[in-house]
């Protein structure tokens, strides 16, 4: 997608309501070239009024040039999967840790703050090895606290995930790190994202990773598809009472700069498939 028509998309999301936006990753352009722009973008973002800019980093080096591009927080993604990591960063899930602590030291050393927050990927299955013990993701998760991660998101990578799972992996992460557990990213690649997020608003989950038009998939990871769909997602939490601050015509309409930018790409989602039905009221 052009830069341009990147830093217009973004301002109709910001526009729209969406308060956090993943807007790009700091990651070799040689390996992910159509995110060699994140610097430029990043930089047009944190000029939007209100918006929480976030950038994607698997790395200190990649944290350093977020905060020199200005975001306000970085996600770094960590496999609870070891095959995962090293096919994702060329590095075990162990090593992955000792980042986080160099990053989180980093950031605690500059004038301005910067939020880290460390995602715990296939926290719900991996399709290069299978089932992951929830002791495996209880154990990422509580190593990622102590190298200083301000926050934690559990990640269903691969789309594995179904709401049993994702109660008793909350249930567990959360006896182990407490208040840190903060995030569920969720994909859709079995159809289950929409009934994943429900389970885990039920556990008390309070943000959520969603995509507009169900964009996104992990390229490192076989099988992955995209995430869970923003605009159904909103559309379930406002239908059920929750506030999200999202105007969900605005938010629609952001699809049409998504499609212009990337012409070839699906673009999913029931509630644009239907459109917003008459019976629907915004939480107040």
């Amino acid at each position: 997608m052009p830069t341009a028509l990147k830093c217009g998309w973004i301002r109709a999301m910001a526009d729209a309501g969406v308060a956090s936006i993943e807007v790009g990753s700091f990651v070799p352009a040689t390996i992910v070239p159509q995110m060699a722009d994140t610097a430029e973008v990043v930089a047009d973002a944190v000029t939007i009024a209100g918006l929480r800019v976030v950038a994607l980093v698997p790395n200190l080096r990649g944290a350093q040039a977020a905060h020199a591009a200005g975001a306000h927080a970085v996600t770094i993604p960590i496999s609870a999967s070891n095959s995962h990591s090293l096919a994702n960063t060329r590095k075990s899930t162990a090593d992955q840790i000792a980042e986080v602590g160099r990053i989180s030291a980093w950031v605690g050393a500059q004038a301005r703050p910067m939020q880290v927050e460390a995602g715990v990927s296939t926290a719900f299955g991996c399709s290069m090895e299978g089932v992951v013990p929830i002791e495996r993701v209880v154990w990422t998760a509580a190593g990622l606290v102590a190298a200083g991660a301000d926050t934690i998101a559990l990640c269903d990578t691969v789309g594995y995930a179904h709401p049993a799972l994702i109660r008793a992996t909350i249930r567990a992460v959360r006896e182990a790190v407490g208040g840190r557990l903060r995030t569920l990213h969720l994909h859709d690649t079995l159809g289950m994202g929409i009934a994943n997020a429900l389970a885990g608003l039920e556990e008390g989950i309070r943000a959520f990773d969603g995509a507009l038009a169900g964009l996104g998939g992990c390229p490192f990871a076989p099988g992955a598809s995209g995430n869970v769909t923003t605009e159904d997602l909103v559309f379930m939490l406002e239908s059920m009472g929750f506030s999200t601050g999202i105007d969900l015509e605005k938010l629609l309409a952001t699809r049409a700069l998504l499609a212009a930018g990337l012409p070839d790409e699906r673009l999913r989602g029931q509630l644009a498939l239907a459109g917003i039905p008459r019976t629907f009221h915004r939480a107040a």
